[in-house]
């Protein structure tokens, strides 16, 4: 059997040379985006003591009854800030439903377990907010945080709320088993041993029943990544979650997440019909 290279299958900036044209588009788009909104569809919100811990909303002009989603950035736990995804919001805004951005403090100042329980505080926020049921989509690293959040005891974690809270998630291109991230270089900030990474993998938790997940990449993205969202479709689809694999035809690890700027996507079309699971 060949060696898998993991550090080439994870390094998704060499395998997009054309990433930083990406990335300077996604900035001129997300403000571009902002500058159209008016102040009372924009807000800020702020669930933690540090300056990363803030929620950008972009609300819906159908008002305080649009269903409510979150949109997680990427960026290996360790990179980018929500503004420069502020557009991810504009298919489902034009489509009737409010969007979340969080931000959340990066490795290696803090670790992913922290991430993921600043992202836990940052939903518990917007429940008590807005006290609604949230539709979670998030990309890359964002995709792990949206698995993570499907799969939280919330009312363990805070009494009162929902075991439901998050009944759907659209994870794009995301990390669900974490054990091959020892083998990168990447880990000298993530600072994970075999134990650590599989305690941060919602691949190894208990799946949340009767819930649906989509597992989404692009189809020109590595072998690796491909595994990753096959394996949680497959763990949690035989769990009892309601199950979703796609790849997304002639994109990369950047490119597949354009369409949810564009409400007559197929990607965001998508994204509505899970809303309906939200009640």
């Amino acid at each position: 059997m060949t060696k898998i290279d993991y550090e080439s299958e994870y390094d998704n900036r060499a395998r997009v040379p054309e990433h930083r044209r990406i990335f300077a588009q996604w900035e001129r788009d997300a403000a571009a985006y902002r500058a159209g909104i008016t102040d009372a569809r924009r807000l800020t919100m702020s669930y933690g003591n540090t300056a990363r811990q803030t929620i950008d909303i972009f609300l819906a002009e159908c008002g305080p009854d649009a269903p409510l989603a979150v949109f997680i950035h990427g960026g290996w736990w360790r990179s980018f800030q929500p503004a420069l995804f502020s557009h991810m919001a504009a298919g489902l805004n034009a489509r009737g439903i409010s969007v979340a951005v969080p931000g959340y403090d990066l490795c290696p100042q803090v670790g992913i377990a922290d991430i993921i329980a600043q992202m836990r505080a940052a939903l518990l926020l917007l429940w008590r907010t807005y006290a609604k049921r949230m539709l979670v989509y998030g990309h890359s690293a964002g995709g792990h945080l949206t698995a993570a959040m499907m799969a939280t005891d919330w009312p363990a974690l805070a009494p009162g709320t929902p075991a439901d809270l998050v009944p759907a998630g659209y994870a794009i291109s995301g990390v669900f088993d974490l054990l091959p991230l020892t083998q990168v270089s990447m880990n000298a900030d993530f600072r994970l041993d075999p134990a650590g990474a599989k305690a941060v993998s919602p691949l190894y938790w208990p799946a949340p029943r009767g819930f649906a997940l989509d597992a989404v990449m692009g189809a020109l993205e590595s072998g690796e990544f491909l595994r990753q969202s096959r394996a949680i479709a497959d763990a949690w689809g035989k769990a009892g979650v309601a199950t979703r694999y796609e790849e997304v035809t002639g994109t990369n690890h950047f490119t597949v997440i354009g369409p949810l700027a564009d409400p007559n996507s197929a990607m965001v079309a998508r994204l509505v019909a899970l809303t309906a699971r939200l009640g």
